[in-house]
């Protein structure tokens, strides 16, 4: 049984359903599995360096329709129109850089002592992504831009609410040259993907998503010996040790937590700060969040929020807010849910929060800033690492030795000092503990869906 609705767009600010696409159909799933297979024999012979052009075209693609590109995800799930547009370019860092670094780091290395000896970095196969809403097309651009390098096929299986930019990166697959079967976007159910999932021509599947996603994919990958890469939430540490100006270290602090309005994986959802600038800090976080309006339609100044995804994610994170003030936690500003049915959620900030609270270990994927007084580098790290989330985490100080030492006591996959995130198409990304495992983007995210095959010639 499917589930519904169907693949939609919904606008966020209005609850409006303005377009809808049905499911494929288990025979439309069945082409795409063989078009991938049939399309790998030819993909995989072709040089290394013909594939890296393709790719190269890709990424001029993305910043030629970046403008269009970025009306598609404002429309489909709110996202602010300058960080749509940046989103849709930063596309083109990641596909360059696959398209530049890709023949390098896929050459064949020599294992030291052993003349005889090389390791080939091979592709494997027609492989599936699962992704997510949050970013339609940089989470697409870290998967599919070093898998194609290699020389896999790949299918995509967007977001229900995606459509329309899943589309449109189909067509820009298109229009670069990469070959019919190479790249194919299909309008899965969860049912169909299981079964893509289980069918021996599937090589591999990486999923961006939430935990629970991430579960079920895993198992269902493990089952039929699948190699699988997660990136699932988190709860992201940003720890501030000292700072010799609150007012900056606030208007960074708020910033990070309202990109995307919040619902980014490694946003800083847990603010941990030193009790010698603690109430200023918090004080500085109420006065941003309080100026902060609902953004109207075709704005995008820096004192507006957008809506969140869909009015029932904003409902959810309502509920993890409740709970925390019913049981003692303070709500200093915001965290109320506009009229209508659309997802505007004023911007929040909370304090007070203890470990009988939902907010105190679930992720809060919204424009919520839970701040946390500690008064040692220890308990700092102590409370950094209570949750069972590992994604990035970020300590700050003037003294960067200070900040160095407790950054290095992070359970994380990620782990900054004075910057929120170390960010880049060159720079890896992925966690650890129930944040997922393996790894997209650098040279690591390269590593993943290849056949690193030893070849041995007796001499």
């Amino acid at each position: 049984m499917t589930q519904t609705p169907p693949y939609q767009v919904t606008d966020p600010a209005t609850g409006e359903v303005t377009e809808t696409f049905p499911y494929a159909t288990d025979a439309e799933v069945e082409q795409a599995l063989s078009a991938a297979t049939e399309a790998f024999a030819a993909w995989k012979r072709r040089p290394v360096a013909e594939r890296a052009a393709i790719v190269k075209r890709v990424a001029e693609l993305f910043t030629e329709r970046a403008a269009d590109l970025a009306a598609l995800i404002t429309k489909e799930m709110g996202k602010r129109p300058a960080q749509a547009q940046g989103e849709a370019e930063f596309c083109t860092a990641i596909f360059d850089y696959y398209a530049d670094n890709g023949p390098a780091l896929l050459a064949d290395r020599p294992l030291p002592g052993h003349d005889a000896a090389r390791v080939e970095y091979l592709p494997v196969g027609a492989v599936l992504g699962v992704m997510p809403w949050n970013y339609p097309y940089y989470q697409v651009a870290r998967f599919a831009a070093p898998a194609l390098v290699v020389g896999n096929t790949v299918i995509v299986k967007h977001a229900e609410n995606c459509p329309t930019s899943a589309l449109a990166i189909a067509q820009i697959m298109k229009d670069a040259g990469v070959p019919e079967g190479v790249y194919t976007n299909i309008f899965a159910t969860h049912e169909q993907v299981a079964d893509m999932i289980a069918d021996p021509r599937l090589r591999g599947v990486s999923l961006t998503g939430s935990e629970r996603a991430g579960t079920v994919v895993a198992a269902q990958a493990g089952r039929n010996l699948k190699k699988v890469v997660l990136e699932l939430g988190g709860s992201d540490p940003y720890i501030i040790l000292d700072t010799p100006d609150v007012e900056d270290a606030a208007e960074t602090a708020w910033g990070t937590r309202m990109e995307n309005v919040g619902q980014a994986c490694n946003s800083n959802k847990r603010m941990i700060v030193m009790d010698s600038v603690y109430d200023d800090f918090v004080a500085a976080l109420v006065k941003r969040a309080a100026s902060m309006t609902p953004r109207p339609a075709g704005d995008d100044s820096d004192d507006t929020y957008s809506p969140m995804v869909s009015r029932k994610a904003a409902e959810n994170l309502l509920a993890q807010v409740q709970d925390a003030v019913s049981k003692g936690a303070t709500l200093h500003v915001g965290g109320t849910l506009g009229g209508g049915n659309g997802a505007y959620f004023a911007p929040a900030v909370l304090t007070g929060v203890t470990p009988d609270m939902r907010a105190y270990k679930e992720e809060l994927f919204g424009p919520v800033a839970v701040v946390y007084k500690v008064s040692s580098d220890d308990e700092a790290v102590n409370l950094a690492n209570v949750v069972d989330f590992g994604l990035g985490g970020a300590v700050w100080s003037a003294d960067e030795d200070r900040a160095t030492r407790v950054a290095e006591q992070l359970e994380v996959g990620m782990a900054n000092v004075n910057t929120p995130a170390g960010e880049g198409a060159d720079l890896p990304f992925g966690g650890t503990k129930r944040s997922g495992f393996g790894r997209e983007l650098g040279p690591l995210g390269i590593d993943e869906f290849v056949n690193k095959r030893l070849f041995y010639v007796q001499k």
